[in-house]
């Protein structure tokens, strides 16, 4: 007889794949990219340092930045005052930094608004489509047709005196027509997919269509140009304060800043004075723009 053999029962051993059953939401994809890119990741920095500079600008300002001294006028850069006095005696320094307050709350809430309204614009155009299309483009192309520099300093004359929410306003009603279009176009290419027809056939309504369907697939585009718009609301205000159309003194912006050097003799003799804003606008626009191409290309389905 042969030997019988002991039977040992089988030992299944499962083994489990780190992310196998679990797939990442598009949010998560788009995040996972973005976190690959080296200069998304340096504007971010970046950002985030110009954020807490103006969250605690008056823990960080030496001086008033709006006090005039008038028997410190033009100063060099000394232990009292870091980057020296402006033509009014006012300290660079603390100027500088409410500067940063002051122009990111204005390019956030700037571009905010031309979001929303334009926003809202080409959303309404590209779900409705016909006339109502129709009329909103119309009037998109009436805003592009007038120069804007033309527009703003006709609302400066007309108003006497520009705050800082009357600019918002201003740069809203005047830069939405972009945004309007952009969503526009995204809005029009996703009414036809299929899972667009078949929430209609269910009797969705046009708010829930919207609001589950339309507005997640296009927040990439809108992240991306609210980006975008934000650096150039900047840049915008920093332009007009220069020429003395954007936000008046003695309000600290960087704008306002840079426009000391429309002196011949502070552009040569005083570089403290006109330098470290122009350097701080130049820094908010890169961080924002890398901002833009790493979110642009971490919502992009094709990367």
């Amino acid at each position: 007889m042969e030997p019988e053999l002991s039977r040992q029962p089988d030992i299944i051993v499962e083994q489990k794949l780190p992310d196998e059953g679990k797939s990442l939401s598009p949010f998560q994809l788009a995040l996972k990219r973005f976190l690959k890119n080296k200069l998304a990741i340096a504007g971010v920095i970046i950002m985030v340092l110009m954020v807490i500079v103006a969250i605690f600008a008056d823990l960080i300002a030496t001086h008033d930045p709006t006090r005039a001294d008038l028997l410190n006028i033009e100063q060099r850069a000394s232990a009292e005052h870091i980057l020296g006095t402006d033509g009014s005696g006012r300290d660079n320094f603390s100027r500088l930094v409410y500067g940063a307050r002051i122009s990111l709350l204005i390019g956030f809430f700037s571009m905010l608004s031309t979001v929303i309204v334009g926003g809202t614009l080409g959303a309404i155009a590209g779900y409705y489509g016909k006339w109502i299309d129709g009329i909103i483009m119309r009037l998109t192309d009436l805003i592009l047709i007038f120069p804007f520099l033309l527009m703003v300093l006709t609302v400066v004359s007309i108003l006497e005196r520009m705050s800082i929410t009357i600019f918002i306003l201003v740069m809203a009603l005047t830069n939405w027509p972009n945004i309007a279009r952009v969503l526009r176009g995204t809005f029009l290419s996703i009414r036809e997919k299929d899972f667009i027809m078949s929430a209609r056939s269910i009797g969705c309504s046009d708010f829930r269509i919207i609001r589950k369907h339309f507005i997640p697939n296009a927040v990439g585009p809108i992240i991306v140009n609210a980006t975008i718009m934000m650096a150039i609301m900047i840049i915008i205000e920093s332009g007009l304060s220069f020429i003395g159309a954007g936000i008046p003194q003695p309000t600290p912006t960087w704008g306002n800043m840079l426009s000391e050097a429309q002196s011949i003799r502070v552009l040569r003799s005083n570089p403290e004075t006109w330098l470290p804003p122009g350097l701080s606008i130049l820094l908010v626009v890169l961080a924002i723009n890398f901002i833009g191409d790493g979110l642009r290309d971490a919502f992009d389905s094709k990367s």
